[in-house]
């Protein structure tokens, strides 16, 4: 077999039935296989939209994403998807073709030094060499991706290992001496941690992405409920347990919401699962839930202490750890009346904007929620839109929110929506944009209507750089430099790419125009002019402590 189709069998073999991406020069040996290929090639319209769009998929199905892009420039406007898939632990691979093995250093027509540029943005890489180490190779890598920790991986692939030849031998297991991700916990500490639950007075149960990583919701919900533990999230966290659940406190953090804050400002215990104290969660370290005792569980053992000292650290998957923990839980805390201030918070400071006759974008989410039941997968793309979905929109079950964390991409949102589409067809799909981050990749639209994915976007056109602009306003004396906005006619951009366009300037307009477009089986944008300087709020200015949170309404 010739080196493409090696590749091709492989990823038929690793269960891949759609892949995303762009062709050029140095893949056609790829491309020409595929031609016959009973797998689905997603024709993105630029590979930044091929690794979103795949990342999407992998959030919304727990598989392993998958793109391809030729070399030079094709495979560096893969990096800022890949960089986006590392930070948020996405399993990814990323193939791309790169010039021959003799060319390689030679500075040759579209040559980029593609291990090297990602190598710090990638769980591993490859360049492959010789065509006998490339069944291996794609075995190992998906391996990886979806194994421990997951995250991004990249094959790059010389057109000379894809033309050349070799016997195909598929690689039945595959054994890393340097990688062997601990998966049960260490019991000693795991005992440590249930004694603890069972002493403490305040606990709180801070979870992350890492919960929906491993399938351990179900565990995280017994629990919780098994021992009355009060639940915050953090934005990748989002869905692991139910929003509408007493228990859950939504997200914290610097757009959190105030009673999730003071919670665990003022808790005695933390017990962390999958999550990784990041900045936007914990405010000023230094000030950081002092009076607490920290347990924390995760699969990577550098995420353990790295931001936050920890005094019981557990290496290992949440969903093993959360299962022997309840078992080693003899007696539940008496946490009355801890639920009982944390109900005060509730009340003194609910989640709340101004509710007049204007059109304001919290409303608009409400709305979308109420219509689709809860049941739709969100994406965002990335600043206000983003912090309004995550406060206003509930979700109670995990995979349903797809939306860039840690690195915060803009322009993500409508190619992983298309992603999200592919993977789940059943389920109703919304990416509610900002009129700044919709235009970073809005030729992807073409994509959605080529394929006939029903994506549904909600732009919440405020004519700004919406969270840019807020941070102007609060702390530099409202000096909008370079975030007001000149955009085109989203309807009629819409229409031009074949998907149905509305407007919405009312209040009354936000309910129609979403029941038709949820009867509309095609790509709806719909253009929902709102109050300009509308401001998320909770919000903890940086730098501060997580309880000085600026509260009011825009």
């Amino acid at each position: 077999m010739t080196g493409a189709q090696i590749l091709i069998e492989c990823l038929k073999r690793e269960g891949v039935d759609v892949m995303f991406g762009y062709p050029g020069g140095v893949v056609l040996p790829i491309f020409d296989v595929l031609y016959d290929a009973k797998l689905k090639f997603i024709l993105t319209r630029h590979e930044q939209g091929a690794a979103h769009a795949a990342d999407g998929y992998a959030r919304a199905t727990g598989k392993v994403g998958v793109c391809l892009s030729t070399s030079g420039p094709g495979a560096t406007n893969l990096v800022t998807g890949i960089a986006n898939a590392y930070m948020d632990s996405i399993p990814m691979v990323a193939i791309t073709g790169q010039v021959k093995t003799n060319l390689i250093g030679n500075d040759a027509f579209q040559e980029s030094d593609v291990t090297g540029i990602t190598r710090p943005v990638t769980k591993h890489n490859y360049l492959v060499k010789d065509i006998k180490d490339l069944a291996r190779t794609i075995r190992e890598a998906f391996y990886i991706a979806s194994t421990g920790r997951p995250g991004p991986v990249v094959i790059d692939l010389p057109v000379d290992v894809q033309t050349s030849k070799t016997e195909f031998i598929w690689p039945e297991e595959i054994r890393i001496r340097s990688y062997q991700p601990t998966l049960e916990g260490h019991p000693g500490q795991i005992k440590k941690a249930a004694k603890m639950i069972e002493k403490a007075k305040k606990p709180i149960l801070y979870v992350g992405g890492g919960v929906i990583s491993s399938g351990a919701s179900e565990q995280l919900k017994a629990l919780a409920e098994k021992n009355q533990l009060p639940v915050t999230t953090t934005f990748m966290g989002i869905g692991a347990f139910p929003g509408e659940h007493a228990l859950c406190l939504g997200m914290l953090g610097m757009h959190g919401t105030a009673y999730a804050n003071h919670a665990i400002m003022d808790s005695d215990l933390i017990i962390a699962v999958g999550a990784r104290f990041d900045d936007r969660v914990t405010g000023r370290i230094d000030a950081f839930a002092p009076g607490a005792k920290i347990i924390h569980i995760d699969i990577d053992p550098t995420s353990i202490s790295k931001n936050i000292r920890v005094d019981v650290p557990i290496v290992g998957d949440a969903k093993e750890v959360l299962r022997d923990l309840i078992g080693y839980i003899k007696k539940s805390p008496d946490t009355k009346m801890w639920l009982g201030q944390i109900e005060k918070w509730r009340k003194e400071f609910p989640l709340s904007y101004k509710h007049d006759d204007k059109l304001r974008p919290q409303f608009v989410i409400e709305k979308i929620r109420e219509l689709t039941g809860g049941d739709a997968i969100i994406a965002t793309e990335v600043g206000q839109n983003q912090m309004w979905s995550c406060l206003f929109y509930q979700h109670n079950q995990p995979r349903t929110w797809i939306s860039s964390g840690g690195l915060g991409t803009m322009g993500f949102g409508l190619p992983a929506a298309i992603g999200a589409q592919i993977g789940r067809p059943e389920k109703v799909v919304f990416d509610i944009a900002g009129d700044g981050s919709i235009q970073m990749n809005i030729q992807e639209l073409a994509t959605a209507v080529f394929n006939k994915l029903p994506v549904k976007i909600a732009i919440l056109n405020n004519g700004y750089l919406g969270m840019v602009r807020q941070w102007q306003e609060l702390f530099y004396k409202k000096r909008y430099s370079a975030t007001p906005l000149q955009n085109p006619d989203f309807v009629k951009l819409a229409e031009a790419y074949g998907a149905k366009g509305l407007r919405v300037t009312t209040k009354e307009g936000v309910v129609p125009a979403l029941k038709e477009a949820l009867a509309t089986d095609n790509v709806v944008m719909i253009d929902f002019v709102v109050e300009p300087e509308e401001n998320v709020f909770p919000m903890v200015p940086a730098g501060e402590a997580l309880n000085r949170m600026l509260g009011g309404m825009a």
